[in-house]
C-alpha cells in the first residue's frame, strides 16, 4: 500500500489492515527528488538538506504507519514491511509492484476534479491504468 502522509492515504492504510489483516503488508512511500528543488527570485537551486529531510519525513511516515497498524492489532513484526524510494511517484509505485511481489496494491485518492485533476494529474489514477495488480483507491 502506498502512503502520502494525507488522511486519504492514513484511510488507505486503514482499510489496507482491515482488508488483508492476515497477510504480508508493504507500507510503501515514494519521496519525490523536486521537493529538494526550490525557486527564488534569481532562479531554482537544489538542497542537499531539504531532500534529506523529505527522505527523513519519508521514513517517519512509514514508522507512523507502522504504529497505526500495530494499535488497529496487525501483527507488524510479523506481516509489516517498509520502504522508501526516491522518484516520481505514480512511475515508482508501479516499479516497486513490478518489481516485488505484490498482488494487490491500495492507495488513497485525494478527490481532485475538474481544473485541479487536469493541471495536477492523479497519482491514483495514474497507478490503476499502469499497475499490473488489481488496485483499490480508498477516499
Amino acid at each position: 500500500m502506498a502512503i502520502d502522509g494525507s488522511d486519504q492515504g492514513w484511510r488507505a492504510l486503514d482499510h489496507a489492515v482491515d482488508q488483508f489483516g492476515d497477510d504480508r503488508i508493504t507500507v510503501l512511500t515514494v519521496v519525490d527528488p523536486m521537493e529538494g528543488v526550490y525557486a527564488d527570485l534569481e532562479g531554482t537551486y537544489y538542497t542537499h538538506e531539504t531532500y534529506d529531510e523529505a527522505v527523513e519525513a519519508g521514513e517517519a511516515r512509514c514508522e507512523a504507519a507502522a504504529d497505526r497498524a500495530a494499535e488497529a492489532g496487525f501483527d507488524v513484526d510479523a506481516n509489516l514491511e517498509t520502504a522508501v524510494v526516491v522518484g516520481q511517484p505514480s512511475r515508482e509505485i508501479v516499479d516497486y509492484v513490478e518489481d516485488h511481489d505484490v498482488d494487490h496494491l491500495v492507495v488513497g485518492s485525494h478527490g481532485r476534479s475538474g481544473v485541479s485533476r487536469i493541471l495536477f494529474g492523479s497519482v491514483a489514477e495514474t497507478v490503476t491504468r499502469r499497475a499490473p495488480v488489481p488496485v483499490t483507491i480508498v477516499r
